[in-house]
């Protein structure tokens, strides 16, 4: 009996040593195959670009290809809630969005960004502005808002959606300044472009997916909304130096389905880190006129949680829960 007792004790050791090794060198091992990073906007646009950008810069760290996968749809949040319901294993990741915390207190959705998601790494986060086309007849922030005063709802303007941040932008100035005007949902950058220098639309309310335009001389930026000047366009004025009081920065990074072992996480935002380092994704940046904006796996986890919080209370303040 002692002798069973004592092989059956010296069995269930080398089980458990068994498993903590197997599980020490599955985690040793990854990356074996491509990651997978789900980008939920469609290709050309600026969120597409920075993720190409870092990709690209990150993968000589990670040791394997990082393939982008362009999942658009509902503001931002079709890839992120596909994502969510992914194996835990590191391959299948997406950006995560300010539209990500809201989505849930506008309407149902498969998904508890708070319960969910695995927080990686923060990246960076957009500039928001509006745009009109070179021939416009504004010069100015103040005289496009003074034409929408005067010509109530004939002025539209390019969104990604309803739950989108520029468009709550948009009504929230509207609220302020009793405007009435009409958003055009589009499914990305590419398309707005497309629709505003066609003349469709009057002008864009998005990310700076418009800054080769702009750049070019075939766009004007009237405004930006967040607290300070951009460096690309100093001489063009925030919503607070015109009088509006509204300063919108929208942070964002990467996350993965919740439960991913931490080795992996470690693995993933090391590699990440040192590709947000490299010359070329902050000459994407520049480009784009956007900030780093870096956060660690905890200090993105956390930053979620409030932005969740923040989130719930906007919506429910606004009264813009449809469903």
């Amino acid at each position: 009996m002692k002798l069973q007792r004592r092989q059956f004790l010296y069995m269930a050791a080398g089980a458990a040593t068994l498993s903590v090794t197997s599980r020490i060198a599955r985690a040793q091992a990854f990356p074996t195959r491509p990651v997978t990073l789900v980008v939920p906007f469609v290709p050309g646009g600026s969120t597409d670009v920075t993720f190409r950008s870092l990709a690209q810069a990150t993968e000589k760290y990670l040791g394997q290809s990082i393939v982008i996968e362009n999942r658009a749809g509902a503001d931002g949040t079709l890839g992120p809630a596909e994502v969510a319901m992914a194996r835990a294993d590191g391959y299948t990741i997406t950006q995560i969005l300010d539209t990500t915390f809201r989505a849930p207190f506008l309407r149902r959705t498969p998904f508890d960004p708070a319960k969910d998601f695995t927080y990686i790494i923060g990246v960076t986060g957009y500039t928001w502005g509006l745009v009109v086309r070179s021939d416009a007849p504004w010069a100015t922030f103040q005289q496009f808002l003074a034409y929408a005063k005067a010509n109530p709802g004939k002025i539209s303007y390019a969104t990604t959606g309803a739950a989108s941040t520029p468009q709550i932008a948009m009504e929230l100035i509207a609220r302020q300044q009793g405007i009435k005007w009409v958003a055009v949902p589009f499914r990305g950058n590419a398309e707005q472009i497309t629709a505003l220098l066609g003349g469709h639309i009057d002008a864009i309310s998005s990310s700076t997916g418009w800054a080769p335009q702009v750049k070019a001389g075939k766009f004007r930026l009237l405004i930006t909304y967040g607290a300070h000047r951009t460096q690309s366009w100093p001489d063009v004025p925030t919503l607070r130096e015109v009088g509006i009081d509204m300063a919108i920065n929208s942070p964002y990074g990467i996350g993965g389905p919740r439960a991913i072992d931490p080795s992996t996480v470690k693995i993933l935002h090391d590699a990440f880190k040192k590709g947000m380092a490299e010359p070329s994704f902050a000459s994407t940046m520049r480009d784009l006129d956007q900030e780093f904006i870096y956060m660690s796996s905890e200090e993105y986890r956390n930053f979620a949680l409030e932005q969740i919080a923040q989130e719930k209370k906007i919506v429910e303040e606004l009264g813009l829960r449809y469903e």
